[in-house]
């Protein structure tokens, strides 16, 4: 059998935990930050489980991680 390719961009995106979810990074902290309140900012910090409906798409892209 050959082997499956991992999906870089996805690989340099997500993270696995040891239960088997994935971590990804929170969306809209990139620019226009000014407008933001720091409360928001702050809330945006860090790093948030994949939804469940995603869970199955990560797993065929990232087959070894």
């Amino acid at each position: 059998m050959p082997k499956l390719k991992t999906h870089k961009g996805a690989s340099k995106r997500f993270k696995r935990t040891a239960s088997g979810k994935f971590l990804r990074g929170s969306a809209f902290k990139r620019h226009i930050l000014t407008s933001k309140t720091t409360k928001r900012k702050r809330g945006l910090r860090g790093t948030v489980l994949v939804s469940a409906q995603d869970q199955g798409k990560l797993e065929l892209m990232l087959p070894y991680k």
